[in-house]
This record gives structure tokens, C-alpha cells and sequence, in this order.
């Protein structure tokens, strides 16, 4: 399998190039030159498959024969070491919970699944290597702990400033080792615009051998794609819709699905759930592309106004905003309806959302208003992740897991840098030896 730069101007290079570059030279983004199909017996027969088996048939058609049966296995198999239940919230709603990794986050799934995959090749190449990654919330702490202890491997995390729970920013500023943070002044947007820099420029590239750990990089999008087929498992009735609502802001967890769209996946309607940041939604309403800056909201991982994996989707739907409209709805919603939701669905029905999970509940609840079909929610975190904001929002404290627990009285060390990329460039010096 060959991946393609979507600006289109530069040699399409292999699984394992597109992974370690990350980002193409020309600063598009990589996708696959040909999107295989799935066997109709496999679809068929999703319920009756385990999601490890599931992830090793997905990722195989992405990646050939650049990693043996054997080893892909493994790394699949080690990938998906924990549940990633369909919870009944109620009639014809379910939330699937990404939340049950070792960070409590969706993006465990897609940090592993690279870490194995880069530890895999890094072992026939002998050299060190620098994940740069930019977060607005779990990235972070997910890439953080995918990579803890790696031989030769250093990661280097870019969070903004003051925006980040305090959870989420103890989980990537406790680890020491091989992991060093640095805390942006600025917005994500800041973030992830020093990191394209970085990737940008070859010399720098070059010397510190930079990968990236986030959505753009085509082994996030890969394995996040896994859990679109094992949703679709748990909720399939018959021959009713199937609805799937993503709570977006970077939408590489969105594109992920359109991949399993394409791969054969019977979705009849994806729905691209935003909050106060609606540049996707607004895009499906004008069909012109808006990127702003980035506002601050309590579900901050959403909080992106130039997301970046907007150009896969461009390349998946042949830049036509209305092959966007069949495929995809977009609603978005402010802080207010955010918590109004959480109060209602946690008063009656039982069942506690984070604010991400809130976003993509409404999403789906208002597509669905006057449609018979299945519904599925991403639940993307654990509420004990954004606990001051579930706590005062539904009144009710809430049980922190042992994994998050054991975070709190740790002491934070990052480095402050203002959003430029010199002093980037100055900590690089520092650091990375």
C-alpha cells in the first residue's frame, strides 16, 4: 500500500514512511492510494468476530505486508488490551465508551497502535526518534503513556496554557523519563501550528528525526477506525439505520469512520457533533470553509478552529460539500446546552456524560428527532476527567478511577514557552540529545 500527500505534489511513499514522516513535505496530509474493500461475509459476520480480530483485518488492508501477520497480531492484539463497550442509554441510544484504556480516552487506542507500530520499525533502524505532538486534552496524555520508556524514542507534548483539565494536564506532566511537556501560551491552534512548522522544516526535521503522534498521522486514524465495525457489532437490529455521532474538533476520529464507510461499514449517517467551535458544521450549512480562531469550552479536546483533518475529508469527498451533505450532519452546541444535557440525561436516565459525550449525545438525539434507526455516541473520556465541570453541572461527586487517582498529588514539570517558534527551537536544543 502506497499513501499520497493530499496536496498532491510529492512521491507517494509507503505505510511505514507515511507513519515516520507524519506530515508530507509539501504540507498536505497522507492517505492511502486505495481504500480495499472488506469481504460482505466479513460484515456479515462482524458479531460474531472479536474486536481483535476485527482490528487485525482492518489494519492488514492498510498496511500490505510491511509488518508480518505475526507482529501485526501482536501490535493489534496489544492495541486493544482493554473493553470498548455499547452502553444502553436508552431506547435505540447507546454510548460507546472509549474511556476504558489507561488514560480513560479515546486516543488510547490510536497512541498504541502507533507506538507499537514506530517501535516496530525503529528496531530495524537503530537511531532515536522525536514524537512531536500538540494536544488539546488527551492526545497528550495517551501519546504520553503509548510511548513511556520506549528506547529510543522521545516525545515532546505541546499543550495551550491554562486549557487542559487539570487531570488531563497532571496525566502528561508526571511521567518525567522520556516524555518532556511544554506549556503554550497560547491556543491549541498555536500548538499544532509550531508543530506543521517544525515538520516543515527539513533541517530540523532531519536532525531530531521528527514523527507525529497526532491525528494527522495516518497510524492514529488506522485503529480508530476499529471501533466503528465493533459499534456497528453491538447495536446492528435487523435491517434498521445505523447512526453514529462524534463529538469533533481535529475530526481525525470522524475521518477514521468515513475510512470504514468506505471499507464496506453500512453507516446511513454520520454526525459531525461540535461545540462552540462549529467550523464544520457551519462548512455543511455555506459550503465555505471558515477556520477561526479556536474559543475556550468546557469541552475543551473540541476546541480547534482550523481542524486539520478537514483536508482528508476535502480528499475523500473530492473537495464537493454536497458529497459531504450525504454523508455527514453537523450540529453544534454552546456550554449551556452542554451542561443542560448532562443534568437531563444523568436525572433520567442514570448515566453520567463528560461534556464531550454530551455534545455528541445532542448531536445524535436532534438527527434522530424524527428517524427510526440504532443511534450510537461517542463517549470519548471518563466524566472523572473533567470532574469540576461534571461535578457542579450534576451536583453529584463522582468516583475518580484508581488509574486517575493516582495523579492527583503529583507534582507538574513542564516547560513555559510563549507560542513562538524560536523558543521551540531553543528547547529542542535543550532537550533532545
Amino acid at each position: 500500500m502506497k499513501y499520497y500527500s493530499t496536496n498532491k505534489s510529492v512521491p507517494k511513499v509507503s505505510f511505514e514512511e507515511a507513519i515516520v514522516k507524519g506530515l508530507p513535505e509539501d504540507n498536505g496530509l497522507f492517505m492511502p492510494e486505495k481504500i480495499v474493500s472488506l469481504p460482505q461475509s466479513f460484515i456479515d459476520g462482524l458479531k460474531g468476530s472479536s474486536l481483535q480480530e476485527i482490528g487485525y483485518e482492518v489494519a492488514s488492508r492498510f498496511i500490505d505486508n510491511e509488518i508480518p501477520e505475526a507482529n501485526l497480531r501482536t501490535i493489534v492484539n496489544d492495541t486493544l488490551a482493554f473493553d470498548i463497550p455499547a452502553v444502553r442509554v436508552e431506547d435505540n441510544v447507546y454510548s460507546l465508551e472509549l474511556f476504558h484504556g489507561p488514560t480513560l480516552a479515546f486516543k488510547d487506542v490510536g497512541a498504541r497502535f502507533l507506538a507499537r507500530c514506530l517501535s516496530y520499525f525503529s528496531a530495524k533502524k537503530a537511531r532515536k526518534a522525536t514524537i512531536l505532538v500538540a494536544t488539546s486534552g488527551d492526545t497528550g496524555s495517551a501519546v504520553a503513556h503509548g510511548f513511556l520508556g520506549l528506547e529510543n524514542i522521545n516525545v515532546v507534548i505541546l499543550y495551550p496554557k491554562g486549557k487542559v483539565s487539570d487531570i488531563q494536564e497532571k496525566q502528561l506532566t508526571t511521567l518525567g523519563q522520556n516524555i518532556t511537556a511544554l506549556e503554550v501560551d497560547g491556543t491549541f491552534d498555536d500548538c499544532q501550528a509550531l508543530v506543521k512548522k517544525s515538520f516543515l522544516d527539513k533541517p530540523i526535521k532531519d536532525k531530531f528525526h521528527l514523527t507525529s503522534a497526532n491525528s494527522i498521522n495516518m497510524a492514529r486514524l488506522i485503529p480508530q477506525s476499529f471501533y466503528y465495525f465493533w459499534a456497528y457489532a453491538q447495536v446492528k437490529d435487523g435491517n434498521r439505520p445505523v447512526y453514529i455521532s462524534v463529538p469533533s474538533g481535529n475530526y481525525g476520529n470522524l475521518t477514521a469512520g468515513l475510512l470504514a464507510q468506505k471499507m464496506g461499514l453500512p453507516i446511513d449517517r454520520f454526525i459531525a457533533s461540535a461545540n462552540a467551535n462549529d467550523i464544520v458544521p457551519a462548512y455543511l450549512t455555506s459550503g465555505v470553509f471558515d477556520p477561526k480562531a479556536s474559543v475556550q469550552t468546557i469541552s475543551n479536546a473540541m476546541d480547534v478552529g482550523n481542524p486539520s483533518n478537514f483536508a482528508r475529508m476535502m480528499d475523500l469527498f473530492g473537495g464537493d460539500v454536497n458529497e459531504f451533505r450525504n454523508y455527514i450532519s453537523g450540529y453544534s452546541y454552546s456550554d449551556e446546552e452542554t451542561r443542560a444535557c448532562m443534568q437531563a440525561v444523568f436525572a433520567k436516565q442514570g448515566y453520567m456524560l463528560d461534556p464531550h459525550g454530551a455534545v455528541g449525545y445532542l448531536g445524535l438525539k436532534e438527527y434522530m428527532k424524527d428517524k427510526d434507526g440504532v443511534g450510537v455516541f461517542f463517549e470519548t473520556a471518563h466524566p472523572a476527567k473533567f470532574g469540576d465541570v461534571v461535578e457542579e453541572t450534576i451536583h453529584t461527586k463522582i468516583d475518580i478511577p484508581a488509574r486517575l487517582q493516582e495523579y492527583v498529588d503529583k507534582t507538574k514539570v513542564s516547560i513555559e514557552i510563549n507560542n513562538s517558534y524560536e523558543e521551540l527551537l531553543a528547547v529542542f536544543g535543550e532537550v533532545l540529545v
